[in-house]
């Protein structure tokens, strides 16, 4: 699986962190997503619990 995220679209809600922080963090300056592991093992929910579908994954 390979991840991208829209900073553009993002609205600093978190989820993502909060579902899989080895994967995702919220910029300090921001609050937006920042993606560490572009292709994870494993994310949870965070494509899906991400309220402005920021977040891509791709087979």
């Amino acid at each position: 699986m390979r991840l991208e995220v829209d900073r553009e679209r993002c609205v600093g809600a978190g989820m993502c962190v909060l579902t899989a922080p080895e994967v995702f963090e919220q910029d300090e300056e921001d609050g937006r997503v920042r993606l560490l592991d572009p292709e994870p093992a494993e994310i949870g929910d965070a494509v899906q619990l991400c309220p402005a579908a920021a977040i891509t994954a791709n087979a």
